[in-house]
């Protein structure tokens, strides 16, 4: 199973330091963000990488070069112009094949085990979702069992991590430019073709300085 990393966002909520840095390549206890992922996705057994970029994206590309320092192969995804999390994803479906793949946000932070995504899929799409972080308290979905539901008025919910495996038939019709992965996502999961699991570990959304902040104490915590 192939992986790939969405790494092109700005980051203006961390400016200035996403000025002249791209957001992946932000460190957080004195390692990019995106070497992290690189790391446990190695560990995971996913080898094969392919990782889009957009802002400073050439950056991304001379730090992390083949991948062969981090025991993985690395080919790249370049947008133009950021096509969102959709758009970006349709954009490198031929690098990703024919078969389900994993999807890595590459501005969180987690301790995740990347190695629960090598399971065959059920339906069109794998969700990891997490508790509702302070900064999105209404979440985005919800569990049934082992299946994804809207998240409905009253629910339980969950907040959706970043951190999928996706079956390259969810886009199936879709036509390349800019748009949002959610609505494809809610379409498959009206038809019941969902499933997802809640994320066990630690996880931030690193969006923000203080969230950035919030991860060089989990690390320091940890070390």
């Amino acid at each position: 199973m192939k992986a790939m990393i969405l790494a092109a966002g700005k980051g203006e909520r961390l400016r200035p330091l996403t000025l002249h840095t791209p957001k992946p390549l932000i460190r957080a206890g004195g390692v990019p963000l995106i070497e992290y992922h690189l790391r446990a996705l190695a560990a995971a057994g996913f080898t094969d990488i392919v990782i889009n970029h957009a802002w400073l994206g050439q950056q991304i590309e001379d730090h992390l070069g083949d991948g062969s320092r981090f025991g993985v192969s690395i080919q790249y995804s370049p947008e133009a112009e950021p096509l969102e999390t959709g758009g970006g994803i349709f954009k490198a479906l031929p690098l990703l094949g024919d078969g389900p793949f994993a999807v890595v946000n590459g501005d969180i932070w987690t301790d995740y085990d990347f190695g629960a995504l090598r399971q065959p899929l059920t339906g069109l799409a794998h969700l990891v979702l997490v508790a509702n972080p302070a900064h999105h308290t209404s979440g985005d979905f919800s569990l049934n069992g082992e299946y994804v539901q809207d998240g409905l008025p009253g629910a339980d919910t969950l907040t959706y991590s970043g951190i999928a495996v996706l079956d390259p038939e969810l886009f199936k019709g879709c036509a390349a430019g800019a748009f949002k992965l959610a609505p494809l996502l809610r379409k498959a999961i009206a038809a019941g073709q969902v499933t997802g699991e809640r994320l066990q570990g630690r996880w931030v959304d690193v969006g923000t300085h203080e969230r950035l902040a919030e991860v060089e104490s989990l690390i320091k915590g940890a070390s």
